[in-house]
This record gives structure tokens, sequence and C-alpha cells, in this order.
């Protein structure tokens, strides 16, 4: 019975021993910085990557990765300098630079996000309440961005971050400013276009009433020059038919009759009834004036 509890005792001293040992030890990966902890007082920050040794049972060890993070906190509306609601997402790049201060200010990485997506919040309102849209839509918004990077940066350096980055990765009107937005641009394109038509509108009754006036013009001036033309034919033709009455006066005299039979026969129905002794048979029965029947 004696050498059955002795050994139990020894087994348990050996298992407690390797436990202990197991204990005394941890791993610190690349990218990694451990603080020790002894009885709730930091005592030891190590970065350097490989097998460490610790007190067992009196020494924890808090790990926190010194890479470049992104925080990406949800969208959020903020109010502009000229009372516009503006929907802002942004993304904020960090780093653990001083563990010591990290641990002692926030120690979770966890309450670390939440204090750092606050500080940007603040200082996202506080600057963008002093600008209006117009600024963000120009080159302003550089500096306005990098102002607030700075402020995020300045108030998380106490606290073992380092803040590289902070940008606006969206900025949108929110769905209902937006509308009305859509429909007041609506409205003064429908409203532009009606005076567009109406402008066109106007310009047709005056390219109409000129194109009116310039033809009655050019047709008065086509009939007076019609008219002189007329006249001037007319009078070169009683000059030409003066010549030839002067120079044969019978033949003259028997082309007017043909001329009168012409319109007489034409204005005629196709039968006309005539008396023998008609004058108006006496040229074509004798012929011109002088000849024989």
């Amino acid at each position: 019975m004696m050498d059955k509890q002795w050994r139990g005792i020894g087994w348990a001293a050996g298992i407690a021993a390797i436990w202990l040992a197991l204990s005394a030890q941890y791993t610190l990966n690349e990218g990694q910085k451990a603080l020790v902890v002894r009885l709730g007082a930091p005592v030891d920050v190590d970065g350097e990557p490989g097998l460490k040794f610790k007190l067992p049972l009196i020494d924890s060890v808090q790990y926190y990765d010194t890479r470049l993070q992104m925080l990406a906190p949800p969208p959020e509306q903020v109010i502009l300098g000229d009372e516009k609601r503006l929907e802002v997402e942004t993304y904020t790049r960090y780093c653990i630079t001083d563990t010591l201060r990290f641990y002692q200010a926030l120690r979770t990485e966890e309450q670390a996000r939440a204090q750092l997506a606050q500080l940007v919040s603040t200082s996202l309102r506080r600057e963008l309440g002093k600008v209006p849209l117009s600024d963000l839509l120009s080159a302003r918004r550089a500096a306005i961005v990098a102002h607030i990077q700075q402020e995020v940066a300045e108030r998380a350096r106490p606290m073992g971050l380092q803040v590289t980055e902070v940008q606006l990765h969206r900025a949108d009107l929110p769905l209902e400013t937006s509308q009305a937005i859509y429909d007041r641009m609506k409205s003064a394109r429908q409203q532009e276009a009606k005076e567009l038509r109406a402008q066109g509108a106007e310009w047709a009754q005056q390219i109409q009433a000129k194109a009116d006036r310039d033809r009655t013009v050019i047709l008065s001036e086509a009939q007076r020059q019609s008219a002189i033309t007329h006249g001037e034919a007319d009078a070169e033709a009683g000059r030409i038919l003066a010549q030839a009455f002067s120079k044969d006066p019978k033949f003259y005299k028997f082309y007017r009759s043909l001329q009168t039979y012409r319109q007489s026969l034409a204005d005629s129905a196709p039968t006309v009834v005539l008396s023998p002794d008609s004058a108006l048979l006496r040229d074509l029965r004798n012929g011109p004036a002088g000849g024989k029947p």
C-alpha cells in the first residue's frame, strides 16, 4: 500500500513538474509583441520571435499584433457646415508602437478599435461640420482629410497607437436627400426645356414673319419688273406692227383679220354657222385686199 501511495505521489509530482515547465515557457511569433504581467503589473516587453520563458503561476502573457491593421467602421451621417447631411464611410490604418502604453490605456485590441473608431468619428464630425459640401467636391478635400488624420494621430499617440492613414472611403448623400436633389434637378431641367421651347417658338415666329415680309417684297418687285417688261414688250410689238403697217397696210389688215378669226373660232363651239354674205367670211372668200376671189 505504501509503495502504491508513493508511486501515486511520484506520478503527481512528475505531472506537476511537467505542467510547471510548460507553463514557464511561451512562443512569440513574427509580427507580435509580448507583455509579461506579474501579479497584475507589467514587468517586461519582448518583441523577438522565438521560445520565451516566464515565471509559472504568477506571470501571464499578453500578445499584441504590431503589424499594420485597418479599421473600417460602419457608415455614419454627418451634418456639414451648410446644413446638408452626408453619409460618410471611412477607413483607418494603424499599428501598435508602444506596447506598455497600449496595455495601460486600452488593455485589449477590441477596446483599441472601439476607442479609435470613436476618435475618428469625433474628428470627422468636428471638421466636416465646418465646411460646406462644395469644399468636399473640390481640391480642398485633401486638406480636410489630412487635418482629420493629423488630429486622430495626435490623440491616439498617448495610447501607444500610430495612425498612418485616415481616408474617406465613400461620401454620399442620404437616399432621401439624393431623391430630393434629383427631383429639383428634374424640375430645373423641365423649366429650362420649357424656356428653350418658348424661345424657339419666338424665334420661329420671327423667322416666319421675316420670310413673309421678304416674300411680299420679292413678289412686289417681280410684279413691278414683270409690268415693266410687259410694257416694254407691248411697246416693242406696237413699234414692230407700226413698221409693218407702214410698209404694207393691206397685208397688215389681212393679218389682223386672221388674228380675229383665230380668237373668235377658238372661243366658239366646234361648229360655226355663218351666212354667205357675212363680213367675217369676206377675207376668207376674197383673200388679201386687192386680190382675186
